[in-house]
């Protein structure tokens, strides 16, 4: 299992994908969330190992406002990702869809799995390619310490 190799802070290049439903997204529109962008397929082993454990880390990660972008470059779309995301009780994640690879070809991706710590500057801090253990107590806390923490409720009391 990989490690996170941090080279940052470094701004994050504006690239857009698509969702169950075909509508179009940016990571624009997650400003002000960490995000963790994951570059993966359903024909890549490596990937189909990681996955439950990137759902695992959805659910404790959404709660602090940090999101889990699982981006399928399978050609097949949605016809390919859903069937699998049942099959392997994948729950947590959205359904997110890079099939022409824009976002890997943004983010410089090598090779499947790769994966982008986002912080909520919208900055890419670290990456790691290849599988790992995302839902592990040290992983998790190294994701939230990249990302940083989440900016406090404004103080309504004081007018």
């Amino acid at each position: 299992m990989g490690k996170l190799v941090e080279d940052g802070p470094k701004p994050l290049p504006e690239f857009g994908f698509t969702d169950a439903a075909g509508a179009e997204h940016g990571v624009a529109a997650f400003a002000g969330q960490g995000l963790l962008i994951n570059c993966w397929a359903t024909w890549c082993g490596p990937c189909v190992e990681e996955m439950p454990a990137l759902d695992r880390a959805q659910a404790v990660l959404a709660g602090e406002g940090i999101r889990v972008l699982a981006l399928s470059s399978d050609r097949g779309g949605k016809a390919a990702v859903e069937p699998f995301f049942r099959d392997k009780g994948i729950g947590r994640l959205g359904l997110w869809l890079d099939p022409k690879g824009a976002a890997q070809r943004a983010l410089g991706v090598r090779g499947l799995p790769t994966t982008v710590v986002v912080d909520r500057q919208g900055r890419e801090r670290a990456r790691l390619e290849g599988a790992a253990a995302w839902d592990q107590p040290a992983m998790l806390a190294e994701i939230r310490r990249l990302v940083g923490p989440a900016a406090a409720p404004a103080d309504q009391s004081k007018t």
